[in-house]
């Protein structure tokens, strides 16, 4: 999935100085929503040089988020399912 913000991921790592195979591992295949590149974004813009462990550090600890809200949603989802098979029976 190639977007704009995946695509401005992949030059900002670029510009770092990471290697093009990391870059495009980042950028195209791990972070690419939205969501996710924009914290990754964020992240690189306030730290000058991180080091290539510390962006997958961050990579992960955004995935673990992302993986985090998605299955709230769910759950969300799946009580309120239940709640209205109480109010309304099956």
């Amino acid at each position: 999935m190639s977007s704009t913000k995946s695509d401005e991921l992949y030059k900002e790592l670029l510009k770092k100085g990471y290697p093009e195979e990391f870059c495009k591992e980042i950028a195209y295949r791990q972070l690419n929503t939205e969501y996710t590149t924009t914290r990754m974004l964020g992240y690189l813009y306030r730290y000058t040089n991180p080091r290539m462990e510390d962006v997958v550090d961050e990579m992960l600890a955004i995935l673990s988020d992302r993986n985090a809200i998605i299955q709230k949603k769910e759950l969300e989802h799946a009580q309120a399912t239940i709640n209205q098979i109480y109010r309304e029976g099956l």
